[in-house]
């Protein structure tokens, strides 16, 4: 039966996308790996090669809650070469697209990156350091020449690693910034997340208004009176431009999640008119946003 299921997938359900993620020991699997976690795929360390397509069968069972896999494999596991490249040629004759991802790096950055963490490479045995990388790399050579992508991290730090890989396996909609803008009260402490904190303490508190006091920054009489004040237009207008900032500067260094925290004293009128306002202006800059009043209701 499971010759005449497309793809070979013994369950006749379709079998996930499939990314194998190899390379020279201090190359940056772990960093690629955290990279395809942030992008929702089901990531696996230090499978063996033949465990494989076992665990390709059991993702396609799950009638699609679990699309991708990510299989990070290394030079630890025996007979690397020969059972890695035997188990993707299986899988592709099954009629399942496998891409093999190839980390690699000059040998002056890989002792470098081992001396930094003080630790053995795993094919050093008794000998030098660099004895253990220039073994590694003659048993990684035919699988590297096979592989679909190589990556040379010689000159990336993690987050420029990790920006190049969501660069090749994140669409468009994942690759975009996300943003989330919390409101609390500082009554209640600090967001222990926050990126950055905004204090609205400055403006004048609805609190005081009898007929506000009731009402919550989301109502419309609130939100007309905070943002008539004085300051308040022109904060959000500013702090627009220095978000925008920062957060192209968070894309280039590889980080794709902001939190901004919105303060006032209870979390309930100033704080939640202006996280709001944050949170159109960061749309309008094609963030996808998040808005979280952490406090409302707390009073």
């Amino acid at each position: 039966m499971g010759d005449d299921q497309p793809n070979g997938n013994l369950s006749g359900e379709l079998p996930p996308e499939i990314v194998v993620v190899t390379g020279m020991s201090g190359a940056g699997r772990s960093t690629a790996a955290r990279a395809l976690e942030d992008l929702d795929w089901f990531v696996v360390d230090n499978l063996p090669p033949g465990l494989l397509p076992t665990m390709i069968d059991l993702a396609g069972r799950t009638q699609g809650a679990v699309p991708r896999v990510a299989a990070v494999v290394d030079v630890r596991s025996m007979a690397f070469t020969e059972d890695l490249l035997s188990t993707v040629e299986e899988l592709r004759r099954r009629g399942i697209t496998v891409r093999v991802v190839f980390l690699e790096a000059g040998d002056d950055t890989l002792v470098r990156r081992f001396e930094n963490v003080r630790r053995p490479h795993p094919l050093q045995g008794d000998g030098r350091l660099t004895d253990g990388i220039a073994r590694e790399r003659e048993t990684l050579r035919a699988i590297r020449g096979a592989a679909d992508l190589v990556i040379d991290t010689s000159q990336l730090n993690v987050h420029q690693l990790k920006a190049k890989v969501i660069g090749f396996f994140g669409d468009a909609e994942e690759a975009r910034p996300r943003a989330n803008v919390v409101s609390f009260g500082y009554k209640h402490g600090l967001p222990v997340d926050a990126d950055l904190v905004l204090d609205c303490r400055f403006l004048p508190n609805p609190h005081w208004i009898p007929e506000l006091r009731a009402m919550n920054g989301r109502d419309a009489p609130v939100r007309e009176y905070v943002l008539a004040q004085t300051g308040a237009k022109e904060t959000v207008d500013s702090y627009a431009e220095v978000l925008r900032l920062v957060i192209d500067g968070y894309q280039r260094e590889g980080k794709h999640y902001m939190t901004l925290a919105v303060g006032c004293t209870g979390g309930k009128h100033r704080s939640v008119a202006m996280a709001e306002q944050f949170g159109e202006r960061l749309r309008e800059q094609g963030l996808e946003v998040h808005v979280v009043h952490r406090d409302l209701g707390q009073e």
